[in-house]
């Protein structure tokens, strides 16, 4: 159970926050020694429960701690005891109940006897039920829960007249048969995914009982941008989540972890990690002041159990390194339009090896006045957050090109923005670049990075539009490489020249294009659309929507993007086409300009556009194509850049729920305005019904919203990045930075 821990300090009451039992006391410096002149044992609450009462009937329960100096005292500090019952400073709450009271919470506080004196608090629930029921009932808390295999979790029943209960699951394994009424047992969730229920039975032979539904994932974790290299955005192993929970009632915001920048790049989690010896289910969150946070994913409050900066001596950076500002003001990249702010530091969603537990992320960092600019690329430890060996390397690349007046190209770590989320394939890094608010020279790079465990080595490069000065950047709405079962990789580049159908000269200038790469980054096909020279005149780029979603076929597959224009395109993943409309598979328009990435679950492709709704279109087995015109919408329409879905099922056909982000007040000069990040959860076969959104309550209100952002979805619980109550200003201009936002379950 939960329980509220305060000590008191130098003489003043601390709160430390919420803790799971047993508590344990931080002493003050001071403190009175025992008898041998050491401290005494520190205060210790063993009481986790109150017995229910009942009106009329006389109640007596007595709280207990060890501990501290003698004698003991107890008082209640908040809360008010119903009438008719007292507490008395021996601990023992005692009298005859004439009031109801359902889960009243009382906070009682124990104090020793020692100068100066410790205390510690306990918050405990008490229900007293009227007169005459007649029957036994039974309570169980917490009322509902997700757990991953294998992880345990606390239980505890209370019934109306105090007598036992016994416990019987559906799977799993219970700590005990039977219980005390209010003394918890602990479940331990089976191996095996699915929905279980645990039940606790009176033992007054009324036949009462009360059951907990638990949902129990096999997920290992989400270790890439948009769940998986398909980028299909779906996680089909949620089992706590369905569109019947998902609301009000029962979901909403849980906790949030401060950390210190915007987070522009998608959660990522990781199930039954050991850290320090103990095992949790863990959030990493990358800033743009280029830190590193790993929290306890469940635990409330936020449990940090590490942090890093990226840009410390530790992490390979010089001394007085610092991320990069960026805005309208004080900027040191870019034209100062403020499409970024207030600083740039981890842009690109990181991406985890499971099997070697190491995290890369590629940070961006300056000397003081700007005097030298870095982006390296480092392999994190994720149970610590140190390096690993070798890491991080300082990334650097040339290309063979005239668009700076001599035979080669070289990367500029100042001029690229690292906007586009990592790839892991086949063992190799893949990293994107696109400019920083179009100060030439910039260009499309990509470039590949093994990693041997001690070592990096660049394994390849490419410049989409080496022999000009400026063009063809890869920055897709944020999201990264797709690849589909062979291996290939599928990038979208934003405006530039084109040229690569040209039968004399030039033959690798990529603007506007969809581009099939191999391991090597060798462009093996490609495909243009025909109003290509027209996107790149009017700043229409094809590639600002999300990377190739792939459709994984039993024959082929299908890659799925479009950009500002509106066009989808559907392409075939062995042969993109080329150029001209005509070679695509299928295309359509949307309504507006994509930004962003497409989730696809069941046969259906979901989409949210630039203020336009979400839409979902279905996908015909039969022809391989999707049915032009969605078969539903939601009623609110996604401003600013639309929003990335994402969808969480049990399965592939059951329980589908689309969780969008929309963050079109997300506090930069091109905004809307600047305001709360709203969560929004539909139920994936019918759109128009919104299932619950983080704005119909006050407690639900997320941090300021950032673009392009991608909720994470895992273990009945939604991960929302966002800039604090930060609104665009310089960094430090608010006392919060940035904020990760946890949803999921209410257990009462």
């Amino acid at each position: 159970m939960l329980r509220l821990l305060t000590v008191r300090f130098k003489g003043k009451l601390r709160a430390l926050g919420t803790l799971l039992l047993p508590a344990v006391l931080l002493w003050g410096c001071g403190g009175s020694g025992s008898d041998s002149g050491g401290q005494p044992p520190p205060l210790s609450i063993s009481t986790t429960a109150l017995p229910s009462g009942q009106v009329g009937k006389a109640y007596t329960a007595t709280l207990k701690a060890s501990g501290g100096m003698a004698p003991l005292s107890w008082a209640l500090t908040a809360g008010t005891l119903p009438a008719g019952l007292a507490l008395n400073a021996a601990g023992m709450i005692s009298g005859t109940p004439t009031a109801t009271a359902a889960a009243l919470s009382l906070t009682f506080t124990v104090s020793d006897s020692a100068s100066p004196m410790h205390q510690m608090s306990t918050s405990l629930p008490l229900t007293v039920s009227s007169a005459g029921t007649g029957s036994s009932s039974v309570a169980i808390t917490p009322a509902r829960a997700s757990l991953t295999v294998t992880q345990p979790l606390t239980l505890a029943a209370t019934t109306s007249d105090l007598t036992s209960v016994s416990w019987t699951s559906s799977g799993g394994s219970l700590s005990s048969a039977s219980s005390a009424s209010g003394v918890g047992v602990t479940f331990t969730a089976p191996a095996v995914a699915g929905v279980y229920t645990v039940t606790a039975t009176s033992g007054a032979g009324s036949g009462q009982s009360a059951s907990i539904t638990v949902g129990v994932t096999d997920l290992g974790g989400v270790y890439t941008y948009h769940n998986d290299l398909a980028r299909d955005g779906t996680n089909t192993h949620e089992f706590a989540l369905t569109p019947a929970n998902v609301k009000t009632a029962s979901f909403g915001k849980l906790f949030s972890c401060t950390v210190d920048g915007a987070v522009f790049a998608q959660p990522l989690w990781v199930a039954n990690l050991s850290i320090a010896g103990k095992r949790h289910n863990v959030i990493l969150v990358a800033t743009a002041h280029d830190s590193l946070y790993a929290f306890d994913a469940d635990v409330s409050p936020c449990t940090q159990l590490w942090q890093v900066s990226l840009i410390d001596a530790s992490h390979g950076a010089f001394a007085n390194e610092s991320s990069v500002p960026a805005g309208t003001t004080g900027y040191f990249v870019g034209k100062g339009q403020g499409s970024m702010a207030p600083e740039v530091g981890v842009t690109g969603t990181p991406v985890i090896d499971p099997a070697s537990g190491v995290l890369y992320v590629v940070s961006k960092s300056m000397t003081p006045n700007g005097a030298a600019f870095f982006q390296r690329l480092h392999a994190i430890d994720i149970t610590t957050g140190h390096e690993k060996p070798g890491s991080p390397v300082t990334l650097a690349g040339s290309y063979p090109g005239t668009g700076s007046g001599g035979t080669t190209v070289t990367y500029d770590p100042q001029q690229q923005l690292q906007r586009a989320s990592l790839a892991l394939v086949s063992g190799v890094i893949y990293i994107c670049w696109s400019s920083h608010e179009d100060l030439s020279p910039w260009y499309g790079w990509i470039m590949g990075y093994s990693y041997n465990g001690s070592a990096f080595a660049q394994t390849a490069v490419l410049n989409a539009s080496p022999n000009y000065t400026y063009g063809a950047g890869i920055w897709m709405g944020g999201g990264a490489p797709a690849s589909d079962a062979k291996g290939n990789l599928y990038v979208l580049t934003g405006n530039g020249l084109f040229d690569a159908t040209s039968t004399s000269g030039s033959t690798n200038y990529y603007g506007d294009s969809f581009l099939q790469l191999s391991k090597t980054l060798q462009v093996t096909s490609s495909f243009t659309p025909s109003n290509q020279a027209d996107d790149f005149a009017n700043d229409v780029d094809f590639g600002s929507g999300g990377a190739a979603m792939v459709v994984n076929l039993s024959t082929a597959s299908l890659v799925v993007g479009g950009g500002k224009d509106g066009q989808l395109y559907v392409l075939n993943g062995g042969n993109l086409g080329g150029s001209g409309d005509a070679n695509a598979a299928q295309h359509f328009y949307v309504g507006a300009g994509i930004y962003s990435t497409a989730a696809f679950w069941n046969n259906t492709l979901y989409l949210a556009p630039n203020n336009q709704p979400l839409q979902a279109y279905a996908f015909s087995t039969s022809t391989s194509r999707f049915n032009i015109g969605a078969t539903s919408q939601s009623p609110t329409a996604f401003g600013g850049v639309g929003s990335t879905p994402s969808v969480s099922a049990s399965g592939a056909s059951s329980n589908g729920i689309v969780w969008v982000i929309d963050g079109k007040n997300y506090c930069l000069a091109e905004s809307a305005g600047c305001g709360p990040a709203v969560l929004r959860a539909y139920d994936a076969t019918r759109l128009s019904s919104e299932l619950w959104n983080s704005s119909l309550a006050s407690a639900d209100r997320a941090g300021n919203a950032v673009k392009f952002t991608v909720p994470t979805v895992a273990n009945g619980k939604v991960y929302v990045g966002t800039r604090g109550n930060n609104i665009g200003g310089v960094f430090g201009s608010t006392s919060i930075s940035g904020e990760l936002d946890v949803y999921g379950l209410k257990p009462n």
